[in-house]
């Protein structure tokens, strides 16, 4: 049972994402789809407001509204930042410590990338920060194979389309070059699906590595491959908005 303030009903997307479960956006989407049940009954929209009922998905009962808490953790290449794939990959939640909550990601990395993923107990943090007018920047390390051409480069901060769809960097500088590798340093404020893959392959450049190396205000620093580090509540304070914080 999810105790909510009687005297002011909550929309349910917003409860579930409370609760941990997903972002508030994911969790209108489960209810379109038609998997989410409110005291044994099956909603259609996202706007259905509730107060102390019971909530169910795919007819499992949703845990309570959880701490609002925070992890960085370095994403090893090879794994998967989500639960489904038909390939039956591993995905990161098989190799969390055990006794960690259940957690969400920020954003994604995609299986062969690597570096700062952060994870949070809160879909509307997760929500709040990946949002683009959030302003927070994403950072990465690249290495890309193939022959560098810097004004094609450096145009990349103003704007390609490519099939459709515009990529945006905020920065883009060369930090090293071997060879037919070199080392680029990349910064944008949006997560497209594999967003620098699909760009630098436009340009001739294939990524054989990419690692994030920080996200906003946080930084993957020294923490080993595949290590967690709990954010303590009183930088949480200091770094997000105190609504988000608030439970």
């Amino acid at each position: 049972m999810l105790q909510e303030n009687k005297l002011k009903p909550i929309r349910i997307a917003k409860v579930i994402a409370d609760s941990g479960y997903c972002s508030r956006r994911q969790a209108e989407e489960l209810i379109l789809e038609g998997r989410v049940q409110v005291n044994g009954k099956l909603i259609d929209t996202p706007a259905t407001l509730i107060t102390d009922q019971s909530i169910k998905i795919d007819n499992k009962l949703i845990n309570a509204k959880q701490d609002v808490r925070l992890w960085l953790f370095h994403k090893p290449a090879g794994f998967l930042t989500s639960t489904f794939d038909p390939k039956n990959r591993q995905n990161i939640f098989d190799i969390l410590p055990e006794g960690m909550p259940r957690v969400i990601s920020v954003g994604r990395l995609d299986y062969n990338s690597e570096g700062l993923l952060l994870l949070t107990t809160s879909g509307d943090l997760a929500r709040y920060m990946e949002l683009p007018k959030t302003g927070w920047i994403r950072k990465y390390r690249v290495r890309a194979h193939g022959k560098i051409n810097q004004e094609r480069l450096q145009k990349l901060t103003k704007g390609i389309t490519i099939e459709g769809i515009k990529y945006k960097f905020s920065e883009v500088v060369v930090e090293s070059s071997a060879g037919t590798n070199s080392w680029l340093k990349i910064s944008l404020k949006e997560g497209k699906n594999r967003e620098i893959r699909k760009v630098l392959e436009e340009l001739g450049l294939k990524v054989n590595r990419l690692i994030r190396v920080s996200y906003g205000s946080f930084n993957l620093g020294n923490l080993p491959k595949g290590q967690i580090l709990e954010i303590n509540k009183k930088q949480l304070q200091s770094f997000l908005p105190k609504n988000l914080l608030n439970n």
